[in-house]
Parts: structure tokens; sequence; C-alpha cells
């Protein structure tokens, strides 16, 4: 029996409880209005009840319960401060920590990947994890090799050809893949509880692109193969580092140690000029790398990043990607830049060109245009800072019921082609509102995004 299918009956119980819970509180609410209670008393309440129940709940979770709250941890900038304010430590915690793997389970994983003598490649290996998630932990490392060529037919020992150095050596969780699907089945139950915390707040097609993208993400060799796309992308370039990977079988993966400050510690007590120099960087790493690697890096939680003593982002753990070998879509910035022109018959032409709106349907152009513009005045002016009041503004804007937003949303598809372009970017604002970072985000657009710059 493996390790994570082992406790798998204790994390069920945890996640069936949660709905539980929720139904009491409901029902406590109920029996407040009752005595005369004021329903937005009454709705606070059950929301910080059912906020503090989930996060503590999915931050003692690995599997897909700690992936879907490593997702869900940057859109944290857009609930409301009552809510959000006691459980960002907690959100935190989701994005760099969980309990770790027992050290004879860890030297299992190493031996079955990298052979009984595995630990003949390393000079040093501290068996305390420095970082776990969702899938698999972290250990520090001085590797010495020496470098080992995979047989033939053999893909398990791969490495690069590497003098001794300092490494990170990433071990999966035995039974991974099992325990995320596990979990993701059962949080889809749990829908009703996010819109207790946010209404209009819709996790599903989180939770749906999530088990899509598990496969790929179980494969660390094919997480390698990105890895090292991005590292040759971005070679010697003074505003991004990633590091080289050492070596690579299917459930471990040894790359270049990054030493750097976290970015969720940035988020928490960054001076400003740190927070700034982090968005900036996160926005153009997000810009540039379709165009320079042909590949989207698709989990920017904070977890994932670093801020180098040298200024520069170092970016970690490459096994979300969404491959875009043409760069990124071009209709997209041509479409920004209409909207930014008030071109709104233009902009709809657009949309349905691409599917955002169908051909059958008839859609108010000046509607759709007001309906785009407010998220898109981080564009509007030569730099912007982001913020969580501006992110809970729009939040609010487009998910309330009653509002003119909200309606005209329902009239509007997302295209299969563009879901997880669609979801990383979200993700990425999230991020940059956490750090209420300033920068000129829309020279950035019109370095990189394609047709986004006005035509010759």
């Amino acid at each position: 029996m493996t390790d994570i299918p082992r406790r798998a009956v204790s994390r069920t119980a945890k996640l069936a409880a949660l709905p539980l819970g929720f139904a009491g509180r409901t029902v406590l609410g109920m029996g407040k209005r009752v005595t005369g209670l004021a329903s937005e008393v009454i709705s606070a309440e059950i929301q910080q009840r059912t906020a503090e129940q989930l996060f503590s709940v999915l931050g003692q979770l690995k599997g897909g319960a700690m992936k879907f709250g490593q997702a869900l941890s940057v859109f944290e900038a857009a609930l409301p401060e009552e809510i959000a304010a006691p459980y960002r430590q907690a959100l935190t915690k989701l994005q760099e920590a969980a309990p770790p793997l027992p050290v004879a389970s860890v030297h299992r994983v190493l031996a079955e990947q990298l052979g009984p003598d595995w630990r003949s490649h390393f000079a040093e290996f501290d068996d305390t994890p420095t970082a776990a998630a969702s899938i698999g932990q972290v250990h520090r490392a001085i590797w010495q090799g020496p470098p080992t060529e995979p047989a033939a037919g053999n893909r398990r020992r791969r490495t690069s050809k590497t003098a001794k150095r300092q490494v990170a050596v990433k071990v999966q969780y035995p039974g991974a893949g099992e325990a995320l699907l596990a979990d993701l089945k059962q949080l889809s139950m749990l829908s009703g509880m996010f819109r207790a915390i946010q209404p209009g707040l819709d996790i599903k097609p989180l939770l749906v692109e999530l088990r899509d993208r598990i496969t790929e993400e179980l494969d660390y060799e094919l997480e390698a193969e990105s890895q090292r796309a991005f590292a040759a992308a971005y070679a010697g370039d003074p505003e991004i580092y990633v590091p080289e990977v050492v070596a690579a079988s299917p459930r471990v993966l040894v790359t270049d140690w990054v030493e750097g400050t976290p970015l969720s510690q940035i988020i928490r007590s960054g001076t400003e000029s740190e927070r700034d120099q982090a968005g900036y960087l996160m926005a153009t790493l997000h810009l540039s790398a379709p165009s320079r690697a042909g590949l989207l890096h698709a989990d920017p939680h904070p977890g994932n990043f670093r801020l180098l003593p040298d200024g520069r982002l170092g970016v970690l753990d490459f096994g979300g990607v969404a491959r875009l070998p043409e760069g990124a879509p071009e209709p997209i910035g041509r479409l920004l830049r209409l909207a930014l022109a008030g071109d709104a018959e233009a902009v709809v032409a657009g949309l349905r060109d691409e599917g955002f709106v169908k051909q059958t349907d008839s859609i108010n152009a000046q509607a759709v245009l007001d309906f785009v513009l407010p998220m898109l005045e981080p564009l509007s002016v030569d730099d912007f800072r982001f913020t969580r009041a501006w992110l809970r503004a729009e939040a609010a804007r487009l998910g309330s019921p009653r509002s003119p937003a909200y309606q005209l949303s329902r009239q509007l598809n997302l295209p299969p082609a563009y879901l997880l372009i669609h979801r990383v970017t979200l993700g990425s604002i999230g991020v940059l509102c956490q750090l209420e970072a300033k920068a000129p985000y829309r020279s950035i657009l019109e370095r990189w995004l394609p047709g986004f710059a006005h035509p010759a």
C-alpha cells in the first residue's frame, strides 16, 4: 500500500465533513435571521466560519486538495477584506508548505528512480524537505555525479554532465496520481461553500482544468523538457532566471538550487520597490515566454517564484505549461488594442471570429465595450498599480447577478483554446494585486504581445 492512499480515508473524511459544517452554519444563520439579526451580519459570520474551516482543512492536505488550494490562493486578493485578512496566512501556507513525506519513503522513491546507488550521486542530501507542494516535496542537496547516461530504452536515469553543485531534488509522493483524482472529485462537490465565501465564485472550471492536467504534471521527465526549453530561452537574461535541469526521471527531478526571497515573503513584508520589481518581472515572464520559449508558465502562484539578490526573478516548477509554439494568439493583442481605441463593432466582430460570441447571437457592441474597458484600465495608462481594492471592485462588478456586466457575461463563451491562457492571466493578475505592484504594463504588452502594438 502506498503512502498517500494509506491516508486516503482520513483525508477524504476531512473533505467530506466540510459540507456538514457549512450546512450547520447555514441553519445557524437562518435561526439568527428569525431573531432579527441583520442579514449582512449573518452572511459575514457564515462567510468567516466557512472560510476558516475550508482553509484549515485544505492547509493540512496534499494531493488535489492542496493543488486546488494553491490555485485558489492566487485569487485571495479578490476576496472581501474581512474574509481575506484572517486567512491570508493560511492561504500562504498552502503555497509553500505541507506535512512532509517520511524519510524512509523519500529514500524508497530515490532508489526506485535513480537506482540503489542513488546516494553516490550526492555529496550531501538533506532528509528534511525545504518545501512541499501538491504532488511532491523538495530537498536540498549537493550533486556530485558522476553523470549517468540512460541505457537503451531506459528513460529513468537521464542526467546532465555536471560537476559538484547545489541542487533542489523534487521527489514525488507515492500514489500522488490516485490522491489527486480522488481529492478533486470530492472537491467538485463543495462548490456551494465557495459561493458562501464569495458570491459569484465558480470553482468548477478550475477543478476541471486541474483534473485534465494531472497526467502531465505527474511526469517529471516531461516537466524537465519544459524547464530545459525555458532555461535555453532565458539563458543569460538580465531579468529572468530559470535553473538548469541536472537529472530527471519520471518521479524525481534534480535542478540547480535557487537562492532568493520567496514571492510570498515579498507580498507579506517586501518594500514598495521590491514589490514593484517583482510585479514587473512577473508580467514580463508571462508575456514574453510564448514568444521566446513557445510555452506559457501555467502555475503562477507565489511559491513558484523568488526575487534573487541581483534583482532577477527566479522561476520554479514547470509541471504546468501551455504549449504555444506559434507564440501568444495574435487576436488577443489585436482585440485589446481595438477595445482601448473604442472600436466596439470591430471588437465584437473579432470576438465572433474567435468563438467568444456565437455567430447566431445578437449582442450590443457598446455594451460589450463597456463590459471589457474597466478590466483594461491597467493598459490605458503608462503606469498602473494593481491593488486588492481594484480586484475586489472588478470581482463585485462581474460577480453580482444583478449587475449588467454579470448578465452580459452569460452571453459570452470561453473557447477551449483560450481556457488555459485565460486562467493563467487571471492568476497572474491575482498575484500582481497581492503584490500591489506598479509597473509600465502597457509597454510590456507592446513589446511582447502580438497584435497589441499599433500596426506600422
